[in-house]
């Protein structure tokens, strides 16, 4: 999972490769995470899942995240964009 996204890449790969992580790190069914499925309640995180989240976006993009582009995350979709902001930098 460590290697870098290209910057071309589409947002349904962008979602094939969270729903990897989200099943690997914590276990969440891929069959679950959709672009409008709700990080903590539907999808069960807590706010220390959400920074190891962040952290596993970061190995993604091969980018830091600053605190605020990952503030306002709050679905699967939210991360997407999250992603799709960062290495369009």
């Amino acid at each position: 999972m460590s290697t870098i996204l290209a910057a071309d890449i589409s947002d349904t790969d962008i979602l094939e490769r969270l729903r990897d992580v989200l099943q690997g790190t914590f276990e969440i069914d891929p069959a679950l995470v959709t672009p409008s499925a709700h990080l903590f309640s539907d999808l069960g995180l807590d706010s220390i899942d959400a920074v190891d989240l962040a952290i596993q976006v970061q190995e993604m993009t091969g980018m830091r995240i600053k605190p605020e582009d990952f503030k306002n995350v709050r679905t699967v979709g939210d991360v997407v964009g999250t992603v799709r902001g960062l290495l369009e930098r």
